[in-house]
Parts: structure tokens; sequence; C-alpha cells
């Protein structure tokens, strides 16, 4: 039982063992929002992706939520990137803006 790759599951003392969550670190924005429009891998559907705000989780789920609504469109929020489906760079330009952000369209 001398295997790096093996682990405790179950205890008989203790019951089932849980190893305990990590909390992904994501780096530090420079104050500037970019906004990119992609379509790799999405069966040429385009979606703009909102990256380098400094919000919590709840905050982005709440901006993103928002954003939808105003954009009439879908989209979520993964990995600390709010992702909108559609080419709406310049309605979420004018609004990122209207809230005080620095924005720049990034990509071509």
């Amino acid at each position: 039982m001398a295997d790096s790759n093996s682990r405790l599951v179950y205890s008989t003392d203790a019951g089932r063992i849980d190893e305990p969550k990590q909390e992904v670190q994501r780096p530090k924005g420079d104050g500037i929002v970019r906004i990119q429009r992609q379509t790799s891998g999405r069966k040429g559907k385009g979606v703009c992706l909102i990256s380098g705000l400094d919000l919590a989780d709840a905050g982005l789920e709440k901006l993103a939520a928002e954003l939808k609504k105003k954009c009439g469109c879908g989209g979520s929020v993964k990995e600390g990137v709010i992702e909108i489906q559609g080419d709406k760079r310049e309605l979420l330009k004018s609004l990122l803006e209207a809230k005080g952000l620095k924005v720049k369209l990034a990509g071509g």
C-alpha cells in the first residue's frame, strides 16, 4: 500500500473520507476589461468573452445576468470569464463603460 497513486477513501472509524476542496485562484487583472469574439470549438457560433473583471463569483453572476438581459441573449460564467452568445461587442462595450469600467476590444 506504499503506492503514491493510492489514497484512502473509506475508513471504518470515520466513514467516507472527502478530500478538501481547493479554491481556484484567478490572476489579478490590470484594470482593463477585455472583450473578445471567439468561434473556435463552437461549430461556427460566435460568443463574446469578457475577461479581466476583478469580481467575486457572485458579482460575476450578477453582472452576467444583467448583460444577458440587456443584450437579449444567453450566456454563462466559466472560470471567471463571462461568455455572451452572439457578436455584441459594441453593445457590451457601451454597457460596461457606462458602469465606469475601462474596456478594450481584444482580438480581430
